[in-house]
């Protein structure tokens, strides 16, 4: 069973949202909706989104949610412990950012996510991995050998942990108890940036030397 991944890179910081559908090419999902969805929301015009996933709660990943949950009537997943970044301007991070962007809040999300727990929906099975580290509700996301890693794990890099909440012990917990564990097949759609795959990061991540 195939999956059809899009990928959007929104806002002033380029952060990728997936849209991602199954079989049924009328229902997707979308992962982190971020900053200015205009191209997103343009896209999804004629498509019934059946949930927005939430890698993690910062601002530049949750920029989007309140004008697609809106337009599309869709839940939002989100792990409990960042469960008010989304109605707080300043754990989300966007009141630190004057920058690039004003305050930013949305109502809570109306779903939680816990690890090992498997959501169905556009008739596949996503496995949620808590990957904490950059934040501590981040979350991975794996649906047969695609991985959404948020800003966990990037194409030779990793995430940042200087921001609210980030422990760099573990991020490299998360990653090389966690992702790298997995097949180095796995293709990794990470928050930034280009795709990547486990193995080639197992061999050439200098982080993870």
């Amino acid at each position: 069973m195939m999956l059809n991944i899009e990928s959007f890179s929104l806002g002033p910081l380029q952060t990728n949202a997936y849209l991602i559908k199954g079989e049924d090419e009328g229902k997707a999902i979308i992962i982190d909706p971020g900053m200015n969805p205009a191209a997103l929301v343009r896209r999804i015009k004629d498509i019934e989104v059946e949930a927005i996933l939430l890698t993690h709660a910062h601002f530049d990943h949750m920029g989007g949610v309140e004008e697609l949950r809106t337009a599309k009537n869709c839940p939002v997943y989100l792990h409990p412990l960042e469960a008010d970044w989304l109605t707080s301007p300043k754990l989300n991070g966007s009141l630190n950012w004057s920058q690039v962007t004003g305050p930013l809040s949305t109502s809570p999300a109306e779903y939680d996510l816990a690890e090992g727990q498997k959501l169905k929906l556009i008739g596949h099975e996503f496995k949620v991995f808590h990957t904490p580290g950059h934040s501590p509700g981040s979350v991975s996301f794996l649906c047969g050998t695609h991985l959404f890693s948020g800003d966990v794990l990037f194409k030779m890099g990793v995430g940042r942990t200087d921001l609210a909440g980030g422990r760099e012990r573990d991020l490299y917990d998360s990653i090389q108890g966690t992702l790298f564990r997995m097949s180095d097949e796995t293709i990794v759609y990470p928050g930034h940036g280009p795709r990547t795959q486990i193995g080639y990061e197992k061999m050439h991540n200098p982080y993870m030397a």
